[in-house]
């Protein structure tokens, strides 16, 4: 247990942090679920440009690496492109 005043308000603070960051993390993964879900691949194209905002919202406040912000926003597009494919042929 912290003794100090400094640690004990460094544990407040990451307990405000720790929940903000699982706010903003679950928030990308539904909107992920849900583009993923939708078997509109127009639909689906449209709500890409919010996605990539989301996510570079979170690398931007650290809350994820900007390296899976990457990897994410690729495999989202692949998918997508893939899907698209699969219709128009």
């Amino acid at each position: 247990m912290a003794h100090h005043k400094s640690a004990k308000k460094r544990i407040r603070s990451n307990e405000k942090k720790r929940l903000y960051n699982r706010y903003y993390k679950k928030t990308m993964r539904t909107m992920i679920k849900k583009i993923l879900a939708t078997t509109d691949p127009n639909e689906a194209i449209n709500m890409l440009p919010s996605f990539y905002s989301v996510v570079d919202k979170n690398v931007k406040r650290g809350i994820i690496h900007k390296n899976k912000g990457a990897n994410l926003k690729h495999k989202i597009t692949k998918e997508l492109n893939k899907r698209k494919n699969l219709t128009t042929a």
